[in-house]
């Protein structure tokens, strides 16, 4: 694939992977990219997984011909991108690393080598000329491990921004970015939102025409738009009107009020709803509406004296993304001693910005005509 002129894309595609990081589906497999900048010197940005280290080679050397690398540059360490760093430098002996100092003490880590007498540790501001091409670096801590790096050629005016502008699926699948990049974005840089918007005030200062991630397609039409919902992602403001409910049912009761509550906001003119079963449903998915909305609702019963386990690791996923700006609704089901509302709502106590409503929808084993006016109640503030 061509990039620029100058720029080739060499990455590759992994249909075969189970989970993204052990976590994660993937149901359209995942990219793991790599770009090489062709010019009096020659610069290769970033590995690949290794499992595809040689099929990587093999496309660096289909773009190069006859020519030899002069540069691997490695703004992340994760091993999805750096774990063909040591193949990379048998191939090509006269090579030359380039990154931060914390990756090389990573590299050492993982694979027991920082090349010492074959590298150049770069930080915020340093550059590297390879003809008309001059690379400045940009550090980029947390976004999101503490050794990224990220790259602005400021020939071609690309910026390589590692992970950050990544999403899940190959390069050969067709599907909507959004949705996929939301999910990559607040399953794994959710948490460090502070340190996107840094990353985002530094880009603000550069003239780019194309980004290329470490995962996804390469942007270069309407760029406003991604670093709009960049923005919006990393600031935790609301992107879209409308109410996520995420729940967990054990025989169905608590379900069948999840559905009188879906009935009662389309009713009421909710712009939208977005329902995720926990026990059945990829709760990445559910983390990503979460955020994507403004309103929440937890549904769940009371369980050994707390939470149903699935509700409890959906409500941790969101305290340790910093889930804040957000109103919830609280549905819980107990036969005996209901305490699920009073356990999720002292779990989200520290969240900032957070504001229940005042309606409490509790269930004594199944739902009975009083719980419907508290259903309406409850849609009610919802759509204020």
């Amino acid at each position: 694939m061509q990039i620029t002129n100058d720029i080739k894309y060499i990455g590759v595609n992994d249909h075969d992977i189970a989970l993204f990081e052990g976590q994660y589906q993937v149901p359209n497999g995942m990219a793991y990219n790599s770009y090489v900048i062709i010019d009096e010197k020659i610069a290769v940005m970033d590995s690949v997984d290794a499992s595809f280290g040689e099929e990587w080679l093999s496309n660096l050397k289909a773009a190069l011909g006859e020519r030899i690398p002069d540069y691997l540059v490695v703004q992340h360490m994760e091993p999805d991108h750096s774990s063909n760093i040591d193949l990379f430098m048998k191939a090509y002996p006269n090579a030359v690393v380039v990154s931060s100092d914390r990756s090389f003490t990573m590299m050492k880590q993982f694979y027991g080598n920082d090349y010492s007498e074959r590298r150049i540790a770069v930080g915020e501001g340093s550059t590297l000329s390879l003809g008309k091409h001059t690379l400045h670096f940009l550090t980029a801590p947390m976004v999101h491990w503490p050794e990224v790096i990220v790259t602005y050629d400021d020939c071609d005016k690309v910026l390589f921004s590692a992970d950050a502008f990544g999403k899940f699926g190959a390069l050969d699948a067709e599907e909507d970015w959004a949705c996929e990049a939301r999910r990559y974005y607040f399953g794994i840089v959710g948490k460090y939102g502070m340190q996107v918007q840094k990353l985002l005030d530094k880009a603000e200062s550069l003239d780019i025409a194309v980004i290329c991630p470490l995962h996804g397609p390469v942007l270069c039409e309407n760029l406003g738009y991604y670093l709009d919902l960049y923005r919006t992602w990393s600031s935790y403001e609301v992107e879209s009107e409308g109410v996520a409910i995420a729940f967990s049912s054990v025989y169905g009761n608590t379900e069948k009020a999840v559905v009188e509550l879906v009935k009662e906001l389309k009713a009421q003119g909710c712009p939208k709803v977005a329902v995720s079963d926990l026990t059945t449903d990829d709760m990445a998915e559910a983390v990503e509406d979460a955020f994507r909305y403004g309103k929440l609702v937890l549904a769940t019963t009371t369980y050994n004296g707390d939470i149903f386990p699935c509700m409890q690791a959906f409500v941790h996923a969101l305290c340790e993304r910093n889930y804040q700006k957000r109103q919830i609704g609280l549905i819980e089901n107990g036969s005996w001693a209901p305490v699920a509302a009073k356990t999720m709502k002292k779990m989200l106590e520290g969240c900032k910005d957070i504001t229940f409503c005042d309606s409490v929808v509790t269930l004594r084993s199944s739902m009975k005509e009083d719980n419907k006016a508290q259903i309406q109640a409850l849609a009610k503030e919802l759509c204020q």
